[in-house]
């Protein structure tokens, strides 16, 4: 269930730069740092209950791994973001390293 808890705390950790995005135009800017003031509430709760069983270390830093490359690629597909093969590499980096943390997870003990 904890990495369930951390999953969800990535995804809103996902939630809250996108609603800082949309708070930039008035149209939106009340509703949009409301909805980023939840995000960021329900993901540090998330990340807690994650760090019960979690080791620390390895919880925030798939927190935000999460967080960075499901960011990047939410402002690539949806606010048109730049893009390149660097850009991308760096993604993946993060994607490899929050990988080879969890892998490593049962090896630790």
């Amino acid at each position: 269930m904890a990495w369930f808890y951390l999953l969800m705390a990535g995804i809103f950790e996902i939630g809250w730069p996108v609603g800082l995005k949309f708070a930039q135009t008035s149209r939106y800017r009340i509703p949009a740092v409301v909805f980023s003031v939840i995000c960021l509430a329900a993901s540090g709760w998330l990340l807690w209950l994650a760090q019960k069983s979690i080791p620390m270390g390895t919880a925030y830093a798939v927190w935000t791994g999460i967080g960075a490359a499901g960011t990047f690629i939410v402002g690539i597909i949806f606010f048109n973001d730049p893009q390149s093969f660097v850009r991308w590499l760096g993604a993946v980096l993060i994607v490899s390293g929050v990988a080879v943390l969890k892998m490593s997870q049962g090896s630790a003990r």
